[in-house]
């Protein structure tokens, strides 16, 4: 089981200077990744403060030198793929090949597509995404590409350089759990990051249950035997012993990481810097 944190881009998030110290303290008290939300639109609480991921992840990879990073997830529909395929090559590279390329529909597809006068429907946004996702790995082989999809091309191109991580930087897919499809989707890449949120007060509820489901149904679609990540999210204790006992149960139903996922909310930044300083579960 490796150990994370995950923190949106997102009110006091916002602020890439408070997140690069969140991530070199991450780094030096034995945490093993730091991931960052993707919203261009936040749809709760009003107007409040956004940045950009790619700038809080550049500033990550060079506030530390050990641990892996991404964006958890990315709308990669409403991004180019070219632009993407430049960004996260950028970053794995300046990174020395940390990078973890998280991808899904987004949330919500009324605030990140409809906003800007784009297709909100799931099916033609789940679409773009298998799209976008196949030219994306297609630039970061540095073969030549040509794609021609219902939503996406890519017309005779070759993009140089490549990735440090061969063949491509890990992709783990988002999963609205208990929605199935996504596993389909994340069972053809490297590993999936389902949301399990209480439908009564939105507190994230990963169970062990939950999780063997998960990797079951993973198992089903998955015909390669190469590693695959369950990468669940949820809070511990800042106690040792008990947020040990809370991740070893989840790590026995075959979760292969862990992150302590922190919300834009006031004082969730303190929060965060204590569980770091506090350290992983392990």
């Amino acid at each position: 089981m490796r150990y994370g944190i995950s923190v949106p881009n997102v009110g006091e998030f916002s602020d890439a200077g408070k997140v690069g110290d969140l991530a070199r303290r991450a780094e030096a008290t034995g945490w093993d990744g730091f991931f960052v939300w993707d919203h261009v639109v936040f749809p709760h609480a009003g107007p409040t403060d956004v940045a950009d991921p790619w700038v809080l992840l550049t500033v990550v990879a060079l506030a530390t030198e050990r641990i892996r990073f991404g964006p958890l997830v990315t709308a990669a529909a409403r991004r180019r793929p070219g632009t993407l395929a430049r960004q996260t090559t950028s970053l794995d590279r300046l990174s020395g090949g940390r990078l973890v390329f998280g991808a899904g529909l987004g949330f919500t597809l009324e605030a990140e597509f409809g906003t800007w006068g784009e297709p909100v429907e799931p099916r033609v946004v789940a679409r773009r995404l298998d799209e976008t996702l196949t030219v994306l790995d297609g630039l970061w082989s540095g073969e030549r590409v040509d794609f021609h999809g219902t939503h996406v091309t890519a017309t005779d191109v070759t993009f140089q350089p490549t990735p440090v991580q061969r063949p491509r930087p890990p992709v783990w897919i988002g999963c609205n759990w208990p929605a199935r499809l996504p596993l389909r989707r994340a069972a053809r890449w490297d590993g999936v990051v389902p949301m399990l949120v209480s439908m009564e007060d939105g507190s994230w509820n990963p169970t062990p249950a939950a999780v063997t489901e998960i990797v079951t149904g993973v198992r089903e679609q998955r015909a390669s035997a190469d590693p695959f990540d369950v990468v669940i999210t949820g809070r511990t204790a800042e106690q040792p012993a008990e947020a040990r006992a809370t991740v070893e149960p989840i790590a026995a139903a075959g979760a292969t990481w862990w992150l302590e996922g922190f919300r834009p909310m006031p004082g969730d930044l303190d929060a965060a810097l204590r569980r770091i300083e506090a350290g992983p579960p392990r």
